[in-house]
């Protein structure tokens, strides 16, 4: 609930959603976001292969049901791609999200600064190759190429406000 509440308050204008199967989305996403939305859920059906002892790869996708749920979502953008592709960056750029590792994260609250130090890195200091310039800069939240060294000017700004 708190998830999509915060969705909800940070977008100006009716959006596409696709969630995947968990149905907490579902009153989650009625209770913030009413008729507003066009919502559809992506039900992934795994094989029931075997998977060897000490292995955590994930079973053998066989299929996939679409259904609408709110609004009118249009059938060629209902996906879970982008945010499977943004997980994964994720994953892969903090490795405190890998299990079995002295990198893994034991505290949520030290979790949550290596996810905010990532996500601000990867959005305004990060040029990416497709784009020639970091997101921050295409979806038009900054202007100029951020360094290393505006972060840290952005976290001692935070704290002296926590003051």
């Amino acid at each position: 609930m708190e998830f999509i509440g915060d969705l909800a308050l940070r977008l100006a204008n009716r959006v596409q959603l696709t969630s995947d199967g968990h149905k907490p989305y579902l009153e989650a996403v009625e209770q913030s976001f009413g008729q507003e939305i066009d919502y559809a859920m992506l039900v992934k059906h795994c094989g029931n292969e075997a998977i060897p002892a000490g292995r955590y790869s994930p079973a053998v996708c066989t299929g996939a049901k679409k259904t609408r749920i709110e609004g009118n979502p249009d059938e060629r953008h209902i996906n879970t791609s982008y945010v499977e592709r943004a997980n994964l960056t994720t994953r892969m750029g903090n490795r405190r999200f890998t299990r079995l590792t002295n990198g893994f994260s034991k505290k949520a609250e030290n979790h949550a600064h290596s996810v905010a130090i990532h996500l601000m890195h990867y959005n305004f200091v990060r040029i990416h190759q497709t784009l020639r310039y970091t997101p921050a800069m295409a979806a038009g939240l900054s202007t100029k190429l951020s360094e290393l060294a505006d972060m840290v000017k952005v976290l001692e700004e935070w704290e002296a406000a926590q003051t």
